[in-house]
């Protein structure tokens, strides 16, 4: 098998369009509470936000070599989803990288590795999810393979699976679920709207409580708060 795979489905861009117009929490939700990444991967600034399909890069740490080939091969709209083993001994992304990537049209990076100039990056506005940063620059020897399932903050990814991140992480969902999903997605932010607007008339208490704690063992039956 090929250590590069070059054809793949995406999801498509209108599924990302209307993906991108929830929160990463929501989805993750309606996708039965699966497909967060650890919080150890984060938005290097609170504001940045991404969505589009994954393109996939397995790489050794502190080795980028794969992923110069990665940026070669994407489309715009593609994601980079690169599983850099946790590694922080070294960045494997900054400034020339993530300009090409933002040149090129790429949605934004989501990385279980170190990345650095991270000042530049945020003045850049690019989107850029990693799992801390490292001035330390990487190696550029090893090989790797590109648009494998890789296993990324716990979660395994496929080339062409959504990939939405924002303040609070990153969530990835299987390319075909997400169609079945969005209609899950649009009730449930309805419900939460007029759940809060409840709460703001002075209706706080939560309806389900007392039963979840009498299942729970807490309070015997007939018992309330």
């Amino acid at each position: 098998m090929t250590d590069i795979l070059r054809n793949f489905e995406r999801v498509s861009p209108d599924l990302v369009r209307q993906a991108a117009e929830f929160q990463a929490a929501i989805l993750a939700d309606v996708n039965g509470r699966r497909g967060a990444l650890h919080g150890r991967i984060a938005a290097l600034r609170p504001r940045m936000k991404l969505a589009g399909p994954a393109l996939t890069v397995d790489v050794r740490p502190g080795d980028n070599l794969m992923i110069h080939a990665a940026i070669s091969l994407a489309r715009p709209g593609d994601v980079l989803v690169i599983d850099g083993k946790g590694d922080q001994t070294a960045a494997l992304m900054g400034t020339i990288m993530m300009t090409a990537c933002k040149q090129l049209g790429l949605a934004g990076v989501v990385i279980d590795g170190a990345v650095r100039d991270s000042l530049e990056i945020d003045e850049m506005d690019y989107p850029v999810f990693a799992f801390g940063t490292n001035p330390n620059g990487p190696t550029k020897n090893v090989p790797g393979r590109i648009g494998h399932a890789v296993s990324i903050g716990g979660v395994t990814v496929r080339s062409g699976d959504l990939i939405v991140a924002d303040a609070d992480g990153v969530v990835a969902i299987e390319r075909e679920r997400v169609e079945t999903l969005l209609p899950l997605a649009r009730k449930k932010v309805e419900d939460e709207t007029a759940r809060i607007a409840a709460i703001k008339k002075g209706n706080t208490a939560a309806g389900w409580l007392d039963a979840a704690l009498r299942t729970a063992g807490v309070l015997k039956q007939g018992e309330t708060l």
